[in-house]
């Protein structure tokens, strides 16, 4: 390893350790590499800083950062979670069930992990709880679905690695549905099992039809924003863009004059608050890329790709490593740091190994999602942890049966591409 190297991976891990703030790190890592190891000036740093936030692909990451907020300041949250216990929360552990669905349906509007966490996970786990459900099953249950809100499109993430990667955004957002609801599905018979085994959990009396029909018509207004969403950018109705905006337009509309449980006193304090969201990722996005710059700078990203094509022969081999190395740099990097970093790393060495760019980036979304519930930097664990006043370590250990799932499913559409690729090629997408 030159010299160069050790020296910019000290500064980057040093500044990780020292808690200074990742886009902070990035960027500073990028200028000691630019400074001590270049002889391009510093104004090439600021030039891709600057247009790092100067991309309309980003419009849809904040706009949908707006939805969420909508949601989370209304009663359409409320209403999913009261539809989705309607449906399955008579079943043996049907509550937890439904708080999985919630999060899966919350997921396919908002595309955010922490969002899901905070809206749904601050109702469910006293609800268990107060259900007899034990405090271990309910937090790790709560922390973990919440991972749908990136994997269920749309997704923060994918947007990102389509901007990096160059390859269609409605064909990657249609493979994220199949490991969605492989997960829903897993984590749910896990639960329904522990219900069985756990006499104590309460159960629901089994609705009548006429409860399911009164949870339907009272939440029909929230299940249709995911169908304007989809049914929009699937039908060719809008783009991924415009469906963002027009998500916004309809939650705002259905709060304030539907539901009517939003203020228009509210409204100014969303907006801001959805402004301080959009910009603590737009400048994580310049972080990184500045940081990618350097790196694209110093061929860091071909000179790795040869390091590891002459040394690994085989694509399952190689997809493995990548699997278990994005699980580690979960642990330790926020989701849209790692796709903007890793992803024009990883890139080129695909075509070596004959592995379709859409499926990689799925795997790299789902991957890096089970980063927020992995210690040392496990988001998730720390927002779920301060609601129920718990340690990491518990709440680490809580999770560990319903991350063993979505690691299950991983693996699963790792080496079966097509299980997950078919959806979108079926639509028309093309997805190689």
């Amino acid at each position: 390893m030159e010299m160069s190297y050790l020296v910019i991976l000290v500064v980057l891990l040093g500044t990780m350790a020292a808690t200074v703030p990742v886009f902070l790190t990035l960027f500073f890592t990028a200028v000691i590499g630019f400074v001590a190891f270049t002889d391009l000036p510093l104004l090439v740093l600021a030039q891709a800083f600057y247009r790092s936030m100067d991309k309309f692909a980003l419009v849809v990451v904040l706009f949908f950062i707006l939805c969420g907020n909508i949601m989370t300041s209304g009663s359409i949250v409320n209403k999913l979670i009261r539809f989705a216990n309607a449906v399955v929360g008579w079943l043996p552990g049907g509550l937890a069930m439904a708080g999985i669905l919630a999060c899966g349906l919350f997921g396919a509007i908002s595309g955010s992990t922490v969002a899901t966490v905070v809206a749904i996970g601050g109702f469910m786990i006293p609800a268990l709880q107060d259900h007899k459900y034990e405090e271990k099953f309910s937090v790790g249950c709560m922390t973990a679905a919440p991972n749908l809100g990136v994997i269920i499109p749309p997704s923060i993430s994918m947007i990102l690695y389509s901007m990096v990667a160059n390859v269609s955004l409605e064909g990657l957002f249609l493979t994220g549905f199949i490991p969605g609801i492989l997960i829903m599905g897993g984590m749910c018979t896990y639960s329904y099992l522990v219900a069985r085994r756990s006499p104590t959990f309460v159960r629901a009396p089994k609705p009548t039809a006429s409860d399911v029909w009164a949870a339907t018509r009272e939440g029909f207004w929230s299940l249709m924003l995911p169908v304007i969403i989809f049914g929009g950018i699937f039908s060719g109705a809008f783009t991924a863009n415009e469906a963002a905006v027009v998500a916004s337009f309809y939650a705002l509309v259905v709060e304030l004059f539907i539901h009517r449980d939003m203020k228009w006193g509210q409204v100014r304090q969303v907006m801001i608050n959805s402004a301080v969201t959009s910009a603590t990722l737009l400048i994580i996005v310049a972080g990184a890329t500045t940081f990618g710059r350097y790196l694209t700078f110093e061929a860091i990203p071909a000179k790795i790709s040869e390091a590891v094509v002459s040394s690994i022969s085989e694509p399952w081999i190689f997809l493995l490593i990548i699997n278990i190395l994005l699980l580690i740099i979960g642990m330790f990097m926020d989701i849209i740091s790692a796709t903007l970093i890793l992803g024009p790393i990883f890139l080129p060495m695909l075509d070596t190994y004959g592995i379709n760019p859409v499926h990689f980036g799925l795997l790299m979304t789902v991957n890096l999602a089970i980063g927020y519930c992995t210690p040392p930097l496990g988001v998730s664990l720390y927002i779920t942890g301060a609601l129920v006043n718990r340690d990491l370590v518990y709440v680490s250990k809580a999770v560990l049966p319903f991350i063993a799932i979505q690691i299950a499913v991983l693996m699963i559409m790792t080496y079966f591409p097509d299980l997950v690729l078919w959806l979108p090629r079926l639509v028309g997408w093309d997805v190689g």
